[in-house]
């Protein structure tokens, strides 16, 4: 990974292999996502850049489960608006606030990208993957469009530092409110194959509570499967694991080659439930999601 210090436009080489480890998680039930309303801090002056620990990436290494809280670790989402026009394009900013209160603006590329915004509905319908931009004062902003009445989570996942300069994964989610007429969708039931740009995705193994488990996702053409995957974002997949009630997040990086042209990750469930997986890949120069249902009994 490197660092990033919007104030000085400098990319640091802090690259090195990742400690790569099981997936021990832990979920918080029931847990409403309260919205903030606070004016947000006046950012930071530029610091000087420190040394700090390196961080790598290597075969089974996800995030930690979050998207439960506005704050955590001591970070907090502020966000400059949770009230959406249905199918109305418009301009979503927000800013992360540090321990200090202060707008934080040094952040890790974490897969090629500083911030990773994530957004679904609560029936875990429209789900979409975006990558805001960073403005000095440590405003981020996106266009989002939310296309239909209801409540819609908004996912920020990204890596900092923490007071004592170390490295600091969170993921700290707001709800968003969408006027209108709102219709559930009933979330499909589980099978093993999807399809996507004329492409199917085969889902292979089964995730266990408290046990990582493997959990492949092997794509093919016409019944042949392809040999021509692209790296995206750093890698060749990229999973995001939403569970049915809670929106409880995790995102998942696979191993860092494919294992039998398959893309590999490793899951451990932290609970028996309904989970919805969103795996996205690049062939061709173009990204692809395929989407399952998964029980974990």
């Amino acid at each position: 990974m490197e660092w990033y210090d919007q104030a000085t436009a400098t990319v640091l080489g802090m690259k090195g292999p990742l400690v790569a480890g099981g997936l021990v998680l832990a979920l918080l039930l029931g847990f409403v996502i309260a919205r903030s309303t606070a004016d947000p801090a006046a950012p930071p002056a530029a610091t000087a850049p420190t040394v700090v620990p390196s961080h790598s990436h290597g075969g089974a290494v996800a995030g930690d489960l979050g998207g439960l809280s506005l704050s955590a670790g001591g970070f907090t989402l502020a966000p400059s608006t949770t009230t959406f026009g249905a199918g109305a394009a418009q301009q979503f900013t927000f800013r992360v606030l540090g321990p200090d209160g202060k707008a934080v603006t040094r952040f890790v590329l974490n897969h090629e990208k500083l911030m990773h915004l994530v957004v679904a509905r609560h029936d875990l319908s429209g789900f979409q993957h975006l990558h805001p931009q960073m403005a000095p004062d440590g405003t981020w902003s996106v266009p989002l469009t939310l296309p239909s009445p209801g409540i819609w989570r908004i996912y920020a996942d990204f890596v900092t530092f923490d007071p004592a300069g170390a490295q600091a994964p969170a993921t700290l989610a707001v709800d968003a409110t969408v006027a209108g007429d709102y219709r559930p969708l009933t979330l499909p039931e589980p099978v093993r194959t999807a399809e996507t740009g004329g492409m199917t995705v085969a889902l292979e193994g089964t995730p266990a509570v408290n046990a990582t488990q493997p959990l492949s996702l092997r794509v093919l053409a016409s019944g042949t499967p392809v040999t021509d995957l692209e790296r995206y974002l750093g890698a060749y997949g990229h999973l995001v694991v939403l569970r049915d009630g809670d929106l409880g997040y995790l995102h998942v990086h696979p191993e860092d080659q494919l294992v039998g042209g398959a893309v590999k990750f490793w899951l451990s469930a932290p609970s028996v439930g309904r989970y919805r997986l969103f795996f996205e890949f690049q062939r061709g120069g173009q990204v692809h999601r395929a989407e399952f249902t998964v029980d974990v009994r």
